[in-house]
């Protein structure tokens, strides 16, 4: 054991050295991740889920040695930490979070869900392409005993989801997320039904003319590089379900996947998952490893992400700026496309099987579902078994459509096979954080819209920058939010937004 330095100062340098060690393993494995969901040949799947576990139980051993709970015990008596804010002050104290909770973990189940993960997402993948759900019951029911068998280890007070939940939105319980969703669907429900009940809704075809996807790739690109992305330190890859993965400070990988006759589905995946990658860019890489160089949570990363998918690509000023460039790799179809008829199109509302191709409007129901499932099933109150005809159901109540085969229905979405349990509300928490992150935006910066028809997204990404990027995991995300906004988090921005643009494109 290394004997302990003898002032606070050479201590904390101990611990950051350690903390950025593990970083370097934990970009190696997101590294790892990275490939097998973009390049892994298909025959590799078995070797690499083995190489994954092996790294993530070296990681676990790692963040769990007992010399380094010794160090952060001593370090939280310090002056260091006499701020929880500063920036010694919030690391000491999230590496003691992220300690008290990962030591609760056994080794061994580290490893197995590490390595199920990768398991669970070849058989998922396999089982989408063939509509066959039974093919992929067996491994779901070993990922949902595991995340049962990880919340029980952790422990929680009032339901075994709460301790999934705090994992990926830390501090959140699942009561508040519970009242915030079913508050949202109660106010959302009424704006769908006019919409669906107008008889002035905009059509998509634009949309789904020939779009070749040599130029879709082409213009994705140019729309990421104008809102901000760096490709010297990022790539874009073509993968099955669109993602952002992290290999350094330097090295942000974005996903997206591409319909040679639906532009949108390519577009906007690509503006989405930029804008998770801007969030990783604008990460303080000096604190690369430790929690103030990390996002603070999947919900506000996700905030990031539909505020550049949505508030501003979804606008009529960006399609001010953006058509023509995209007119002129697609002349044969857009030549003579308005602005206001690509943006109606861009923004067109029907309630839809698909949650990734969902409107803005529709999307946060297919959340409310998702959410209402997977805790029924870390209950024990559904059987994975009993999972497709529930969710048949619920997708019947809640949008009035019935998925005809699992592939749209059930098998659609990658979380649950790679043990992704308390992720899904993170998406509808973040949409209500974008709204109102955007809406003090504009109260700070003036007229957005007129900056974005002139191509101009340098204020927005600065302000975010400066309010929410730089500061990492040092607040949390309700105090993120009071502190950027003045508020609590709430659902009225993203009402107020939404009501105002589909009540003018549905003549409402």
């Amino acid at each position: 054991m290394t004997a302990s330095p003898q002032s606070p100062a050479d201590l904390y340098d101990l611990l950051c050295h350690r903390a950025r060690e593990t970083g370097q393993f934990t970009a190696i494995l997101g590294l790892l991740e990275w490939d097998e969901r973009t390049k892994m040949p298909p025959a590799a799947g078995e070797h690499r889920a083995e190489q994954i576990a092996f790294l993530a139980g070296q990681i676990h051993r790692r963040q769990t040695d007992p010399e380094l709970g010794g160090w952060l015990a001593e370090l939280a008596e310090s002056d260091l930490a006499a701020d929880p804010h500063s920036d010694a002050g919030a690391n000491i104290r999230l590496l003691q979070r992220d300690y008290d909770r990962k030591t609760k973990l056994p080794q061994e189940l580290v490893e197995e869900l590490s390595r199920l993960s990768v398991v669970g997402q070849q058989v998922w993948a396999a089982a989408r392409a063939n509509d066959d759900f039974a093919a992929f019951l067996p491994v779901l029911e070993k990922t949902i005993a595991l995340k049962r068998e990880e919340a029980a280890a952790i422990g929680y007070d009032d339901t075994a989801y709460d301790a999934l939940l705090d994992e990926y939105e830390p501090g959140e319980t699942t009561a508040n997320v519970a009242r915030a969703l079913e508050g949202l669907r109660d106010a959302l429900a009424p704006l769908v039904q006019q919409i669906v009940g107008s008889e002035h809704g905009p059509s998509d075809e634009i949309l789904r003319r020939e779009f070749p996807v040599d130029q879709q790739d082409a213009v994705g690109r140019e729309a990421a590089a104008a809102i901000g992305f760096d490709f010297m330190s990022g790539r874009l890859d073509e993968t099955v379900h669109p993602f952002c993965a992290t290999a350094g400070p330097r090295d942000v990988r974005l996903t997206t996947r591409y319909q040679p006759h639906d532009f949108g589905d390519a577009f906007f995946s690509t503006l989405h998952e930029a804008g998770h990658g801007l969030y990783e860019q604008g990460l303080p890489p000096e604190q690369f490893g430790l929690p103030i160089g990390e996002a603070t949570s999947l919900g506000i990363h996700e905030s990031q992400s539909r505020m550049w998918e949505n508030q501003v690509g979804r606008s009529r000023a960006f399609w001010q700026f953006m058509l023509p460039r995209a007119a002129k790799a697609f002349p044969a179809v857009l030549s003579g496309v308005s602005v206001d008829d690509f943006y109606a199109a861009a923004n067109t509302v029907a309630p839809s099987l698909i949650r990734v191709d969902a409107d803005e409007v529709t999307y946060n129901l297919h959340i409310c579902i998702r959410f209402d499932l997977e805790r029924q099933l870390i209950d024990g109150k559904l059987a994975a078994a009993d999972l497709p005809e529930a969710w048949r159901a619920a997708y019947q109540d809640l949008l009035g459509v019935t998925p005809p085969n699992d592939a749209q229905g059930v098998l659609q979405d990658v979380h649950w096979s790679g043990g992704s349990f308390g992720y899904f509300p993170t998406y509808a928490l973040g949409n209500l954080y974008a709204a109102q992150f955007f809406a003090q935006a504009a109260r700070d910066l003036g007229d957005l819209d007129a900056m974005f028809a002139r191509g101009d997204f340098e204020p927005l990404l600065g302000w975010l920058r400066e309010k929410i990027h730089r500061h990492g995991r040092r607040y949390s995300a309700a105090e993120l939010v009071q502190r950027v906004t003045g508020r609590p988090l709430s659902h009225d921005d993203w009402l107020a937004q939404n009501r105002t643009k589909y009540g003018e494109l549905y003549r409402l």
